[in-house]
């Protein structure tokens, strides 16, 4: 029996709007601001994603037992070193990008959340 349906992600931060843009650039969509304390993603394929005002914000650690990661993103992309190139031209951190190998990279957003990237 099904007893919901996921109705959007919804990331907790400093500031939506610079939050906002920054995945917006990386999904290619729009921010859409409801008011200081709220902005949704407009405008691309996927999951609905909105960025919503936590004061106080303290970001997740990564990794580490002390500080949950609270949640991470999987970001499916055609290129990796392109990606990569990219996020952090937007102002990620590299977190876990050594292994050149892998199908994946982890990454940090500007608000400290954990984002990867994955190879599709």
């Amino acid at each position: 029996m099904v007893v919901a349906k996921l109705g959007a992600v919804v990331v907790d931060c400093p500031d939506p709007l610079a939050l906002a843009t920054f995945y917006g650039e990386l999904l290619g969509a729009t921010p859409v601001v409801d008011d200081e304390t709220w902005v949704d993603l407009a405008g691309y394929e996927g999951t609905p994603l909105a960025f919503q005002l936590a004061p106080g914000h303290v970001p997740p650690r990564w990794p580490s037992p002390e500080g949950s990661q609270q949640f991470h993103l999987d970001l499916t992309v055609e290129d990796l070193d392109a990606a990569e190139e990219r996020i952090l031209a937007l102002g990620a951190t590299p977190l876990d990008t050594g292994d050149k190998s892998r199908t994946w990279r982890v990454y940090a957003d500007p608000a400290g959340h954990p984002v990867c990237l994955c190879a599709g």
